[in-house]
């Protein structure tokens, strides 16, 4: 069974170089400089060329061309290398367009914190966009720091602020829920993305695109624990500078009764991934799992009732 596995293509050096060129010479430079990059991963990473093809094929209900995979593959850089012009800069280099804020203001103004949910849609990077409309409610993110230490040493460079709020996952589940709980009590935001499953961590198979794939049952559990209002968040990208924040109210505070914890689970899992499906059909080229998502055997066949706590959460 194939599971996520993060590889940092050529490692702190070309990241710290493509810093360099992005912030010294200007985002249009560095966006032209894309181009030959994505297409050196388009020819050397074949299993990121299957996985997007097999992906595509059940988003697109048609045959996926070699431009298709390569546009894929090129968004997902396009949006890495945004995430340098977020945390340098904050919006001013882009046009985000946000949805659904006065939803995510409800959550925020009743004053217990707000869990916000993602995936790997587009740019997690455009929450920091919430910055300038919410100055006054912190924001926390999950991440697992040891997955790309690379690229996490270079962004946090730019931003030391954020890499200082940022919930290290690869601390432990006990950690995480511990910073999780304390950002909340401080009527914060504390964000997650929860498409993604990890070697030994518990699962739900809910229906994805046409047949069931396994989704982490770890990070409903967290918002178990934690009680307080949980909306959705996905920050698409639409090419050039443009940014769409969409913002969902899921639930008020999710209660997972002992008794009814199997079934619950796979409910608030199979609600999650319906949304995620629905914004991969609308804009298909966002979604960056690169790897076998639709996995058969192994740990992903375990109950979801003997689910714990995530080891794990990229950002």
């Amino acid at each position: 069974m194939s599971h996520w596995q993060q590889r940092e293509g050529g490692g702190w050096f070309a990241i710290w170089l493509i810093r360099t060129i992005a912030l010294r010479l200007g985002r249009g430079v560095a966006r032209v400089l894309l181009y030959p990059i994505a297409f050196y991963f388009f020819l050397r990473r074949r299993d990121e060329r299957a996985a997007s093809r097999a992906y595509l094929a059940r988003v697109l209900h048609r045959p996926v061309t070699a431009y298709d995979v390569f546009r894929h593959i090129h968004m997902f850089a396009a949006t890495l290398l945004d995430r340098l012009f977020f945390l340098a800069r904050g919006e001013r280099d882009f046009v985000v367009e946000v949805e659904g804020l006065d939803a995510l203001d409800r959550c925020i103004d009743a004053g217990r914190g707000v869990l916000l949910v993602g995936s790997h849609q587009g740019s997690f990077e455009a929450l920091r966009a919430l910055g300038g409309r919410r100055p006054d409610v912190p924001l926390r993110v999950v991440l697992d720091k040891q997955k790309t230490p690379a690229l996490t040493a270079v962004l946090e460079a730019l931003a030391p602020d954020v890499g200082a709020a940022v919930i290290d996952a690869s601390r432990g589940g006990a950690s995480v829920a511990l910073a999780m709980a304390e950002g909340a009590a401080q009527g914060g935001m504390v964000a997650l993305l929860a498409d993604r499953g990890h070697r030994h961590e518990t699962v739900c198979r809910v229906p994805f695109l046409g047949k069931p794939a396994p989704f982490p049952a770890g990070p409903w559990l967290l918002a178990a624990a934690l009680k307080i209002p949980v909306v959705l968040c996905m920050g698409i990208y639409l090419g050039g500078n443009r940014y769409r924040l969409i913002f969902e109210a899921f639930s008020d505070g999710i209660d997972i009764p002992r008794g009814q914890r199997a079934a619950m689970l796979e409910a608030l899992v199979a609600r999650y991934a319906a949304r995620v499906e629905h914004y991969a059909r609308l804009y298909p080229f966002n979604w960056f799992n690169f790897y076998d998502f639709w996995q058969e055997t192994g740990p992903a066949d375990e109950p979801a009732a003997a689910a714990h706590l995530p080891r794990h959460s990229d950002a």
